[in-house]
């Protein structure tokens, strides 16, 4: 009977036990690293700068968990990014109204999201392939606006905005677009039946298409949809850094991607929630503001980004597999 009480309670402890929860024991972790590297860590304006830091990469990861979950990928959102900095400082030195200039930055941003979702979509190729040759063609097109010059004469109207902060607390006015970005899409995958539907297209898109489910009007929307976060993400850097570049957020995919997947998103689609992708990026975010300063380099930073994300991919196939082999040692016992 003692046996059988114990194996009554093993499912209920495995249900507490998910990957959010160590993900907040990570969370804590990374702050006392952070607190032990330097002093000046946990000063109110160095915490303001992480938030600062993480704000593109997940702005553009919000999407992307959408995308993810669906069993799909987009490696362009960097490349979207750079493209739509570099077609803000064109159409600004063209002397256009700068609200003109961000609502035709933001429709750029979505055309290029709708060229990835018809190729996806239309011609049903793959969108890791799709999205490696757009990565390339949007960065191609931001050096073609652009090529090696920066604009940076923007109104420092705009430009204060990208600085500024939230009242009297450390939080940056940019960062409050991700919290309340944040909270919507949050809403929409958990709490909809869009977001219901982004799990059963993940898990099995041809039952998915039989329920009634309109794969490809979704897939093709949410594709746009990282165009337009993606080039509202390349606004908002040009305005912080108050320059507008080609080479705006480069090698940002790796960031976007290793977050969603270390926030427990699985790549194969189907699994996951935005509070451990929220959860991931603060994670990610900390760490790399505390090797910064400590003069840490940033070939580093980037190994440090690789190793999460595969540690993203391989612990939880690693934790699949010994409760695969967990769950067939009873049955392999009771047919001896």
């Amino acid at each position: 009977m003692a046996n059988a009480g114990r194996s009554a309670k093993a499912p209920r402890r495995s249900v507490h036990l998910t990957w959010e929860v160590l993900l907040t024991v990570i969370l804590a972790g990374s702050l006392a690293f952070g607190r032990l590297l330097s002093p000046v860590f946990a000063n109110p304006d160095n915490l303001g700068n992480v938030l600062l830091d993480i704000t593109e990469i997940s702005l553009m990861a919000l999407p992307m968990t959408f995308i993810i979950v669906m069993a799909e990928i987009d490696l362009s959102v960097a490349s979207v990014l750079g493209a739509s900095s570099a077609l803000m400082g064109v159409l600004w030195h063209m002397g256009l109204p700068m609200p003109v200039v961000m609502a035709l930055v933001i429709v750029g941003g979505a055309a290029a999201g709708l060229l990835n979702g018809w190729l996806v979509v239309r011609l049903e190729l793959p969108s890791l392939a799709v999205t490696i040759g757009t990565l390339a063609l949007f960065r191609g097109l931001a050096y073609v606006l652009l090529g090696d010059r920066a604009v940076a004469d923007f109104p420092t109207s705009y430009t204060a905005f990208g600085m500024d902060t939230l009242g009297s607390s450390f939080i940056p006015l940019p960062f409050t677009i991700v919290i309340v970005a944040a909270a919507l899409f949050g809403i929409v995958l958990h709490a909809t039946p869009l977001g219901r539907s982004l799990y059963a297209i993940g898990a099995n898109a041809s039952a998915a298409r039989f329920s009634g489910i309109d794969v490809k009007k979704i897939k093709l929307r949410l594709f746009v949809l990282s165009g337009l976060v993606s080039a509202i993400a390349g606004i908002i850097f040009t305005l912080r850094f108050t320059s507008a570049r080609g080479d705006n957020g480069e090698g940002f995919e790796l960031a976007v991607i290793a977050a969603v997947l270390f926030g427990g998103v699985s790549i194969f689609g189907g699994r996951g929630s935005l509070y451990g992708v929220l959860l991931s990026l603060l994670i990610v975010g900390i760490l790399r503001n505390a090797l910064t300063l400590v003069d840490v380099s940033s070939e580093t930073l980037t190994i440090v980004t690789g190793l999460l994300l595969l540690s993203s991919v391989l612990i939880p196939n690693f934790v699949a597999l010994r409760r695969a082999r967990k769950d067939r040692l009873p049955v392999a016992a009771a047919k001896r």
